[in-house]
């Protein structure tokens, strides 16, 4: 007989799953590891923003716009978006928001936070997204 047939049913109910502790809030800026990945697909592990609506509560999948390193020529391209670093950010380098890598991930995914962006650098990541999708109110 296998063993699961064995457990009582209070036995059952009281198994919990294995749910992880963090819950990524909007606006904040955490490690993600990107890997495995394909194609053009974004690389690594790499700091990532949280663009999740706050409606979706403590969902096991959020939605990021991961953080690459600057690049002088991105100024020309309208889904980059650049952050400097600040205390508050927690960046250590000139980066960029690449909206045109927007991804759901789990939050099995995710290390550690390392900081937050504005209220503004987070509407214009978001313009960035919307720009990427196509969605124009």
């Amino acid at each position: 007989m296998s063993s699961y047939l064995k457990l009582s049913v209070r036995q059952i109910l009281s198994i919990k799953p294995s749910t992880p502790t963090i819950n990524p809030q909007r606006g904040e800026i955490w490690w993600v590891n990107f890997d495995p990945s394909t194609g053009e697909e974004i690389k690594k592990t790499r700091p990532a923003v949280i663009i999740t609506a706050p409606g979706m509560g403590r969902s096991q999948l959020k939605i990021v716009v991961p953080i690459i390193g600057w690049k002088p020529h991105y100024t020309k391209y309208l889904w980059m978006f650049k952050l400097s670093p600040s205390k508050t950010n927690g960046l250590t380098k000139e980066s960029s928001a690449d909206a045109s890598q927007v991804k759901s991930i789990s939050v099995q995914r995710f290390g550690k936070q390392i900081g937050i962006v504005t209220a503004d650098e987070l509407d214009n990541i978001l313009a960035a997204v919307a720009l990427v999708i196509g969605y124009n109110p």
